[in-house]
């Protein structure tokens, strides 16, 4: 009798295990528990004009938020504050994320830096990134001989 041994597929084993592990990563690292930072998750889209950043940071102020952009980097950081315990009140139980966060996206060299613009409303920071006018496809008209 033969008996034939199969090599593990090491792609679909690491597939699985992102499966399995890919929650847990999203949540927080060793080193966010350690400094207590946290990580608002942010969406990125695009189209022809712009690059839009979407960022969820509910119970900030906007005062508490900067944003900066330099050598083709955007960054976003802020720090949101525990509330301090008033007279008489205890907390039995504090499930929230506090302390200081850091985002950084690497844009394209398309981008209009002079003419990004931001907006804070319910709880979402949205920043706009215009494309510059040359980095916008052109149409180009066909001439009828």
């Amino acid at each position: 009798m033969t008996t034939i041994l199969r090599n593990p597929d090491f792609k679909d084993l690491q597939s699985q295990l992102h499966r399995i592990f890919e929650p847990f990563a999203r949540m927080t690292t060793d080193e966010d528990l350690a400094t207590g930072t946290w990580v608002p998750p942010v969406d990125v889209a695009e189209t022809q004009d712009k690059i839009l950043v979407r960022a969820e940071v509910p119970g900030m102020k906007q005062d508490d938020i900067a944003i900066e952009f330099e050598n083709g980097v955007l960054t976003i950081k802020g720090e949101r504050r525990l509330e301090k315990n008033a007279d008489g009140v205890t907390w039995h139980r504090v499930e929230r994320t506090y302390g200081n966060f850091v985002r950084s996206f690497t844009l394209p060299r398309t981008v209009d830096a002079e003419r990004i613009g931001a907006t804070y409303r319910e709880g979402v920071l949205e920043i706009e990134i215009p494309k510059k006018e040359e980095a916008k496809p052109k149409q180009i008209r066909i001439a009828v001989k």
